[in-house]
């Protein structure tokens, strides 16, 4: 059974923040205790907030992010039990730092896409369908490997 989830993407001030928001969301409701964490491939953002885009997305849904910091991927991150990659960049990246034992792409999951897009120099709209696409992704993670 699964007890961890770590969600990364490029910058983690995007869509691993809001994967980790829902995802802490969805396991509430569900009564689960999972440790869920998220981290991004880069250093760009370090310590920094997500992105004001995501944090009112998330609100907006009933998913507060506004404390989460921005970090990115370590050797550490071996302990997960499962890492989730917001796209192929994403996961060739985590697979070159040998942390894919259990290593899956977001959009494997009840979605027709492997790549969750990269919302970061679009518009609100684009961060809406991100959000959509992430929750029921998550639901639909959650029913497979959770079970």
């Amino acid at each position: 059974m699964v007890k961890s989830i770590l969600f990364v993407c490029l910058g983690n001030i995007c869509r691993s923040p809001l994967a980790e928001g829902i995802a802490r969301k969805v396991a509430k409701e569900r009564g689960l205790d999972i440790l869920i964490d998220s981290a991004g491939t880069s250093n760009y953002h370090i310590g920094e907030p997500p992105d004001s885009r995501s944090i009112e997305i998330g609100r907006q849904n009933g998913v507060n992010i506004s404390m989460l910091k921005g970090r990115q991927i370590s050797g550490s991150d071996s302990k997960f039990d499962l890492i989730v990659a917001m796209d192929r960049q994403n996961y060739a990246n985590i697979s070159r730092l040998g942390l894919g034992n259990r290593l899956v792409m977001m959009g494997e999951f009840g979605l027709d896409e492997a790549d969750i897009p990269d919302p970061y120099y679009g518009n609100n709209q684009e961060f809406k369908m991100v959000y959509d696409m992430l929750y029921k992704a998550i639901n639909a993670m959650f029913d497979e490997v959770l079970k």
